[in-house]
């Protein structure tokens, strides 16, 4: 069983946690999330499908990313996630944390810590987790944007700065 820290709304530590996914936090309290954007040198992004049996945005394109668990730091979560994912190690790559952010809706609230990572990296590089995803690609920003124009790619709204 996995568990999450709960956080204040200054996203400071409570000392209490809770199972991942149980979304019936009390009013003020949050877990904390995080996305890895990775950046080739030449301006094309990774970007992962979700497999098509997620009971949520089936399909859907996306970055990285997933819940930081007890005890763990923002750090070494998007670590873990982008390696879990991808199988790329980004604990040496150039750039980091960006921006955070955060979303209130009636039992889930939480903060989501944004990274952006430069890697050189060749496709075959990537081991994609088929367990998340049905596939990858590499994507400029203008094709990231069409997919968000089309409604199918997580989070834009929130993290379309670090596609600049």
């Amino acid at each position: 069983m996995e568990y999450w820290d709960i956080y204040d709304k200054d996203k400071k530590l409570t000392g209490r946690t809770m199972q991942r996914n149980d979304f019936t936090m009390q009013d003020g309290d949050y877990h904390l999330t995080v996305l890895g954007v990775i950046c080739r040198p030449d301006g094309k992004f990774l970007i992962t499908q979700r497999a098509l049996n997620k009971h949520w945005a089936a399909g859907w394109w996306e970055v990285s990313g997933g819940g930081v668990m007890a005890g763990e730091s923002s750090e070494q979560a998007v670590y873990r996630e982008v390696l879990e994912e991808t199988g790329l190690d980004v604990s040496n790559a150039k750039g980091g944390y960006v921006f955070s952010y955060h979303r209130e809706s009636k039992g889930d609230n939480y903060f989501v810590d944004i990274y952006k990572f430069i890697l050189d990296f060749d496709e075959q590089d990537v081991t994609p987790q088929l367990a998340e995803m049905q596939g990858f690609m590499l994507a400029d920003k203008n094709q990231i944007a069409e997919l968000a124009k089309q409604g199918i790619f997580l989070h834009y709204d929130s993290i379309k700065q670090v596609f600049a």
